[in-house]
């Protein structure tokens, strides 16, 4: 954990009937001084819509080989590269040839963070999504942050629903491909 850094705790049950998977995490997530909750908030969301047999938050915002999530296989081999916010065409460039899937999850403009990466080079363009979270939702997620959560995360035909230290709040999944 980097100096400075803020542990946050999150119980988590997940429930993804899109994906039909059903688990219950304990996540320990450090929270760089740097990192907004906003992108806290969309970091853990990532990695509960992207849950699956290796995955793992990567080494930190401040890290360039490495995305603020991770999925390897039994071999340590680069499965899935997932990034959150607003990543730089070349990191997603770097991803998509590492791995065989990459995807990018924000709260931020999606028309925005796609305008960033027109006529920029990125190897399979046409494979990655960029996945958007409502910025109003992910705020009012972030104000109910504690040190110590509880967290629900359900998901149906793309629609979100989350209980976060008894407070609910819902969105849609807005998918936008690249190519």
């Amino acid at each position: 954990m980097a100096a400075g850094a803020t542990l946050h705790t999150f119980d988590v049950a997940v429930a993804d009937m899109d994906r039909g998977v059903y688990e219950d995490l304990e996540l320990r997530v450090a929270r760089h001084p740097s990192e907004t909750a906003a992108f806290l908030v969309t970091r853990i969301l990532a990695y509960c819509l992207e849950y699956r047999e290796g995955i793992a938050f990567g080494e930190g915002i401040a890290t360039t080989d490495e995305p603020a999530v991770i999925v390897r296989d039994l071999t340590g081999a680069v499965m899935a590269w997932i990034e959150v916010g607003a990543p730089e065409a070349d990191r997603l460039h770097y991803g998509s040839r590492l791995a065989e899937e990459t995807t990018v999850y924000t709260h931020r403009d999606p028309a925005k963070v796609l305008a960033r990466w027109d006529g920029k080079r990125i190897h399979r363009r046409e494979d990655i999504v960029l996945h958007s979270l409502d910025g109003a939702f992910v705020d009012e997620v972030a104000q109910r942050l504690e040190r110590r959560n509880r967290l629900t995360v359900t998901v149906t035909e793309r629609h979100l629903y989350v209980e976060i230290n008894g407070d609910a709040l819902e969105t849609q999944v807005a998918d936008h491909p690249l190519g």
